[in-house]
């Protein structure tokens, strides 16, 4: 996975800096987000894996079925990915280019591991205590793990808060083995 990530950052950083300099940035995500669904169907993933299609009717295809609205550069893109045997790393490219539009607008996802399934009230709260530490909104998204046993673990970019009853345990188990 982290490879897959590794070639897929220039490309996000890139695309992203292309979308932004031209003040389309909603735009791209748009585009990419059908791109991505192309890419995720079927049918074109055994083109794509077919040694007998060539790149360039791949792309062909590809950009018939995007559509004639598409953006050149975003057309040109997506015909770079496939020429470059990378049109499989656009999921991970698309999720990155989010993650840069995110961050530029100052919206970070948070995800929250919960024991018990919480409230909205509750969610809300957790969100606003966010904000409140990293200075920016806050998009919590919510996950239930029972074997957590209780508390929950939030996850904010690289940071990680694991304030579950399991984390405890575990931190005492590993200080009475010292």
């Amino acid at each position: 996975m982290a490879e897959i990530a590794t070639v897929a950052r220039p490309y996000a950083e890139a695309v992203f800096r292309l979308a932004k300099e031209a003040n389309a940035v909603n735009a791209w995500s748009e585009q990419l987000g059908n791109a991505l669904l192309i890419a995720s169907d079927v049918e074109m993933q055994r083109l794509v894996s077919d040694p007998k299609v060539e790149t360039t009717q791949l792309a062909e295809l590809f950009l018939a079925v995007l559509g004639s609205k598409t953006d050149v550069n975003v057309a040109n893109f997506i015909t770079l990915l496939i020429e470059n045997h990378r049109i499989e790393v656009l999921p991970e490219i698309v999720h990155q280019f989010e993650v840069l539009k995110a961050k530029e607008g100052g919206v970070l996802d948070a995800q929250v591991t919960s024991a018990y399934p919480m409230t909205a009230e509750q969610i809300a709260e957790l969100s606003v205590r966010l904000e409140k530490k990293f200075n920016r909104k806050v998009t919590a998204t919510v996950a239930v793990d029972a074997a957590l046993i209780g508390g929950m673990i939030v996850a904010v970019g690289d940071e990680v808060y694991d304030a579950s009853v399991r984390g405890k345990l575990q931190g005492m188990a590993y200080a009475l083995k010292r």
